[in-house]
């Protein structure tokens, strides 16, 4: 009975499924479950990683997010396994060997690939798989025939086995074409030969690089029948010892000869149980994440990083901005606000009389401005220079960007400045809104200048009485009110306005001592006020973007944790 290999362009339902590949499918979908959790994290790690790190590592994430995404929407009944190797390591051969027919061109002439040949066991759900590998529809073959079905070739049901360019070819388009396979196949051959196993290009290209992919790579030593048994021996222990040192874990390795009666049943029996498993497409998916997982690892935060900024730091970074604003100066600018405003609610009357009767020292050096701006302190516009505000945000995140990657350590002082450009503007509405009113004055106040005007208005009245007293003793007018026909009141009468001024000007003088205690603590108080608002747009404009970011940076550990599994 004889066997067949046409070029072909599968398409689903072309061919039949095996017996029990429908169990295995659903143990295959089980093992995606993790998988798809996995690649959830790492593009959540793409996501928190935007600005943050290295352009190149999220575009490789990207790649593979977007490859992993189209292979498993693939089929997966199907395992693609590539045979790399270089010049004259026989892998064409060993491809025609397993085929069982030659496919793929053998002989001296190098390279004798110039493009992949793919043969595929199980035509349905091939097509798409095939036209997403992009292998070049002349070279593709099935091996889906009732004969075929009926012989040994069953076993390899849902193998897609590509023979690829060589990896050292003088042709460069040859080169790429195998470095694409190697990016996405499920399994990975490398056939060498006993001449050259220990080929520099392919160990410092394919097998450092990949060396986290030894659970989905095999290598295979061919030509061993130009050996004795004794040196297959001493050359498959010199390329273990050659793979182990170069990080590849317990590797995989297989004698075979194209040209000896069963030289490649050991290489067959590794394909059909890997493909009995249908588990090399998400191994070599995980493999491909842990490759990842291992450089992002190295940006991930410690567990102990701190999730925000200490309250010495903190507080610091308040009285850095409170300084920044000038709210001691206002505070101080208050006090004397505050005092003058007193002096022109509560004052003597008559002494306020006098002193504007009299020549005034400000008023003749022309600084009379001086004190109305004083006056009106509180209410104009305060605002804070950007250097001052940039000196206080020096300093805010060292306690926390000591412990983390200079990534994110470089986002983090980034977020505590985002919004810098803004807090001059929004510390100086901060001072602005703690400012009371300028109408706004003690209730007391209120009691001491109806008591002033009240004696005032006594002090006039008895001055006028003392007038009249005297008019009518200087004409011996008579009057029938004895109040103002009996000159001998005059002496009480002026005891009276002495009396009345004197209490007036102590009534001054007690509340400009009065007022001096009270206007530190209304200063006091308004740095207080100030100081409260000015903590809460330190909080919103600084502090909260800190945290966020360092939530950002929880998130991402969390995430790297479940992206290395």
């Amino acid at each position: 009975m004889t066997t067949s290999a046409i070029p072909v362009n599968p398409s689903p339902g072309s061919g039949a499924t095996p017996p029990g590949a429908g169990s295995a499918a659903g143990a295959a979908r089980d093992a995606a479950s993790p998988l798809t959790e996995r690649l959830d994290r790492l593009d959540s790690l793409v996501r928190l990683g935007a600005g943050r790190l290295d352009q190149s590592l999220l575009d490789e994430a990207r790649r593979l997010l977007d490859r992993a995404g189209q292979r498993l929407r693939l089929s997966g009944e199907h395992t693609v396994v590539t045979l790399a190797g270089g010049t004259g390591s026989g892998k064409s051969s060993l491809f025609n060997a397993i085929c069982g027919l030659e496919l793929s061109p053998t002989g001296i002439r190098r390279p004798m690939t110039s493009r992949a040949h793919a043969c595929v066991w199980g035509l349905d759900g091939a097509g798409p798989l095939l036209d997403w590998l992009d292998v070049d529809k002349r070279h593709r073959y099935a091996r889906a025939s009732a004969l075929d079905l009926e012989r040994a070739d069953a076993s390899l049901q849902g193998l897609v086995l590509i023979d690829l360019p060589d990896h050292d070819s003088i042709q460069a388009v040859h080169r790429a074409e195998a470095d694409r396979f190697v990016t996405i196949a499920d399994l990975l051959v490398w056939v060498v030969d006993p001449q050259k196993y220990a080929d520099a290009a392919l160990h410092r290209n394919y097998i450092v690089p990949y060396a986290r992919h030894a659970g989905v790579t095999l290598i295979v030593l061919n030509q061993v029948d130009r050996l004795q048994p004794a040196e297959v021996e001493d050359c498959v222990a010199d390329l273990r010892r050659l793979l182990e040192a170069e990080g590849l874990a317990d590797p995989r390795i297989i004698t075979t000869s194209a040209v000896q009666e069963d030289g490649v049943r050991q290489f067959r029996d590794v394909l059909v149980d890997t493909v009995a498993a249908r588990r090399a497409r998400s191994e070599r998916l995980a493999a491909d994440i842990g490759r990842l997982a291992e450089r992002f690892a190295a940006h991930r935060p410690p567990d102990d990083f701190p999730s925000a900024v200490d309250q010495v730091r903190r507080d610091e970074l308040i009285q850095a901005l409170t300084d920044a604003a000038g709210a001691p100066a206002v505070a101080e600018a208050m006090e004397s606000a505050y005092e003058l405003r007193a002096a022109d609610f509560m004052g003597w009357p008559v002494q306020a009389l006098i002193t504007r009767l009299r020549s005034d020292p400000l008023r003749r050096m022309r600084l009379t401005e001086l004190r109305e701006e004083l006056r009106g302190a509180f209410t104009g516009p305060v605002g804070a220079q950007q250097g001052e505000v940039d000196a206080a945000l020096q300093g805010v995140t060292d306690g926390v960007t000591a412990a983390l990657p200079e990534p994110w350590a470089r986002s983090v002082r980034a977020a505590a400045r985002s919004h810098a450009a803004e807090l001059p503007e929004a510390l100086g509405e901060a001072v602005r809104e703690a400012l009371p009113t300028f109408n706004q004055v003690p209730r007391w106040w209120w009691l001491v200048k109806t008591w002033q005007y009240f004696l005032a208005l006594v002090s006039v009245l008895g001055v006028a009485w003392i007038v009249l007293l005297v008019v009518y003793g200087v004409t011996g007018g008579e009057s029938s009110d004895p109040l103002l026909g009996e000159t001998g009141l005059i002496p009480y009468v002026a005891v009276l306005v002495v009396c009345t001024l004197g209490m007036g000007a102590l009534t001054s003088s007690a509340c400009r001592n009065l007022v001096a205690l009270s206007s530190a603590r209304h200063g006091d108080r308004m740095e207080e006020h100030m100081r409260e608002r000015i903590a809460q747009v330190a909080d919103s404009k600084v502090l909260a973007p800190v945290a966020a970011e360092l939530e950002v940076c929880a998130r991402f550990r969390a995430d790297v944790d479940a992206v290395q599994g």
